[in-house]
């Protein structure tokens, strides 16, 4: 079964989460991309969605669901999104995409967080993948000494620029090892909008696409 084939299983799996009538988050990125047009396929109404990325909301619309501002609500019944890499406490690396500070807000929204990925995004230890830090323009050489001085090696996403106006710095080679107490470090630097590990909110459950079906984990 390939990648994609896992990550449509996944989605597939997620839309069985939606509660008719609510309002739901939904993130960013191709598997996100399966979930909402298994939503649409599903008949399944939703009162609305609130998204995560400018695409993630064209797409909604395209589909005929109703997009709101996150100001608008007070708390999301459910979020569904994906990892770039995920481990046994359902902590994530995110922002593959740049759309990791909208992916918090929408999180930090939301009553329960199912994360949906192919078995690829399951990891032993987080770090692998670079890790995304949105950074306010002006404050890109200051963050960057700061994250050599921390042990990463900060490379900057040339020719993007996320949805908020900002720029990604991709960390790579930086100990993940205590992932709480690294995004907090990392949040705390001036400039830092914020980074792409979601530990401190970490996802409620997480839906894997297999070749042999989808595999449900809750935190270890």
């Amino acid at each position: 079964m390939s990648a994609e084939t896992q990550k449509q299983a996944a989605a597939e799996a997620a839309v069985e989460k939606v509660q008719p009538g609510s309002i739901i988050g939904v993130g960013s990125g191709s598997t996100v991309n399966h979930f909402i047009d298994a939503l649409a396929a599903s008949g399944i109404e939703v009162e609305a969605a609130v998204a995560a990325s400018e695409a993630s909301a064209e797409r909604l619309r395209g589909h005929g669901i109703e997009v709101r501002d996150a100001n608008s609500v007070t708390g999301l019944a459910l979020y569904v999104d994906g990892a770039d890499e995920i481990n046994r406490h359902l902590q994530m690396i995110k922002g593959g995409g740049g759309a990791l500070t909208r992916e918090k807000i929408v999180a930090a929204l939301s009553e329960r967080f199912v994360c949906i990925v192919d078995e690829s995004k399951r990891v032993t230890a987080l770090g692998d993948f670079p890790l995304p830090i949105e950074v306010i323009p002006m404050a890109r050489s200051y963050v960057g000494r700061q994250i050599v001085r921390l042990g990463g090696r900060p490379e900057l996403r040339e020719g993007f620029t996320t949805d908020n106006g900002n720029i990604i710095l991709d960390i790579r080679g930086m100990d993940l090892s205590e992932p709480i107490h690294r995004e907090r470090e990392l949040n705390n630097l001036a400039g830092v909008v914020t980074n792409g590990l979601f530990a401190l909110r970490p996802a409620d459950e997480l839906l894997v696409g297999t070749d042999t079906g989808v595999q449900p984990f809750t935190a270890a």
